[in-house]
């Protein structure tokens, strides 16, 4: 997972949205900006949240991590929101539920595969309640790069300061 890009760039604090639309809208137009997806990125993301909900009740803080089919992404990437207010989001399996979502990983891998190694990932940070305050908690991009960057092994990674 070497090649994904990270950086504080892609890490966003305190997002104000109403809906989940707005909060996909605004971290996906952060990333097109990037030219780390394409333009298509956006609808699609907001499309696939529709059918298929990623909303996840973890212990304390609930996380969402909305992804989308491989060619709608340019470079591999992992953005982080951190929501100033919760969001509802679908829970996975179970779209008639609703989950107050405060963090959210957005995913955009370009190989099926390694979005699966990330997912496994980044579950046992999801596992522990604790981690995920200690994450929202933070006003410091750095530092939730450095958290994270541990958290999920990176390695070092190309584009890092982009």
């Amino acid at each position: 997972m070497s090649d994904i890009y990270f950086n504080e760039s892609i890490i966003l604090l305190d997002v104000e949205a109403e809906t989940r639309e707005e909060v996909l809208t605004t971290i996906g137009d952060n990333l097109v900006n990037k030219h780390l997806v394409q333009p298509s990125f956006v609808p699609a993301i907001i499309e696939r949240e529709k059918e298929f909900p990623t909303g996840l009740p973890t212990a304390g803080v609930s996380v969402a991590i909305p992804h989308t089919d491989v060619e709608h992404v340019i470079q591999k990437n992992i953005s982080v929101a951190i929501l100033k207010n919760e969001v509802d989001f679908g829970v996975m399996g179970d779209d008639s539920e609703q989950v107050p979502v405060k963090i959210i990983f957005m995913l955009a891998m370009d190989e099926a595969h390694s979005q699966l190694s990330l997912l496994q990932k980044l579950m046992q940070i999801f596992q522990d309640e604790n981690e995920l305050r200690n994450l929202v908690n933070q006003t410091d991009k750095k530092a939730i790069k450095r958290i994270l960057e541990e958290k999920l092994n990176f390695q070092e990674l190309e584009g890092g300061n982009k």
